[in-house]
């Protein structure tokens, strides 16, 4: 007589199953790859097209005669440990995360070992909400984020409720002192100038066991900065730098000094005498839904093609 009958024997089967299945990795075969970014959006805060534009750049996209984009992120991707990040939490969070779902699933939901903020702008951390009880009702995604930013989700409605419910864990970040996500995985905070209301605002610098690469998604004028963006560009290997504005006047009617990104046209100027090695790590990223550059078959995108530079691309994956 056997000890263990057949009922029993199906029951332990359907749980070695599961078990199995709570502990495979990102997906089949990627055990040993190396870590990865997913572009999940490449769109400023207001998103592209942005809510209320009856201008023909967004009219294209309403008519369904060109795509939309989401609002500026990045994903990391482990496939070693199944680990996945996400750097900024954007009004487009559903559909981001979807998008992360289809790239790189994982059993489990939210599946996100850690959210990292650069600032309180809308764009950069208030799809937090998602992860509160009227939406997922996550348990202790840990939020990694700076003094100001911490105290800001900390001491304000909406989002403190999402600490005291413990929907997340808040991390506090430093300047340059790196987060280590793995043995050879790392996100190192660097202070940028741009309009501080209610955080400090940061870019990211991602490393990994073979590249590296920097976001700065929102910052001042170059010229405003104390470090060379030309010093750190040649530190990594790609770079996700602010593509806000394609040139001045892009706003008629709004002061564009009030709003002190580096227009794209300027970085160009910039970055024309750097060796063409150096040129090509550059991916202009968080464009507004007024920036040229987002048709890729006009004027402006190709011209920043031709000076040797380029645009991030929606979903694109760039390996660490």
């Amino acid at each position: 007589m056997h000890w263990l009958s057949r009922k029993s024997l199906l029951c332990f089967s359907l749980l070695f199953g599961v078990l199995i299945l709570a502990i495979r990795p990102i997906s089949a075969g990627s055990k040993g790859l190396p870590p990865y970014l997913v572009v999940l959006g490449i769109a400023q805060d207001g998103g592209y097209p942005q809510a209320g534009c009856r201008k023909s750049c967004c009219q294209r996209v309403f008519d369904g005669q060109q795509s939309g984009r989401f609002i500026a992120s990045l994903a990391i991707v482990d496939p070693q440990s199944g680990r996945r990040w996400l750097i900024d939490a954007t009004p487009d969070f559903r559909e981001q995360l979807r998008l992360l779902d289809e790239i790189a699933p994982v059993p489990t939901s939210p599946g996100l070992a850690g959210i990292f903020l650069t600032h309180a702008h809308i764009g950069h951390y208030t799809g937090l909400m998602h992860l509160g009880r009227e939406v997922m009702g996550s348990r202790r995604v840990p939020v990694y984020g700076m003094p100001r930013m911490h105290a800001f989700i900390r001491e304000n409605g909406p989002w403190n409720l999402l600490v005291e419910l413990h929907n997340i864990d808040l991390r506090r970040l430093a300047h340059q002192k790196p987060v280590l996500l793995a043995d050879d995985l790392s996100v190192t905070p660097i202070l940028v100038p741009h309009r501080d209301e209610f955080s400090e605002t940061v870019g990211f610098l991602i490393r990994g066991p073979n590249r590296s690469a920097l976001y700065i998604p929102d910052i001042d004028k170059w010229e405003r900065w104390k470090v060379r963006i030309e010093d750190l560009l040649s530190k990594v290997d790609v770079a996700f730098l602010d593509g806000t504005f394609f040139a001045n006047g892009e706003i008629p009617g709004r002061n564009m000094s009030e709003i002190p990104h580096p227009f794209i046209v300027e970085s160009m100027q910039r970055f024309a005498s750097l060796p063409v090695s150096e040129k090509r790590k550059v991916r202009f990223i968080h464009l507004n839904h007024t920036n040229p550059a987002l048709n890729r078959t006009g004027k402006a995108y190709h011209q920043i093609l031709q000076a040797g530079l380029a645009v991030a691309r929606q979903g694109e994956k760039v390996g660490l």
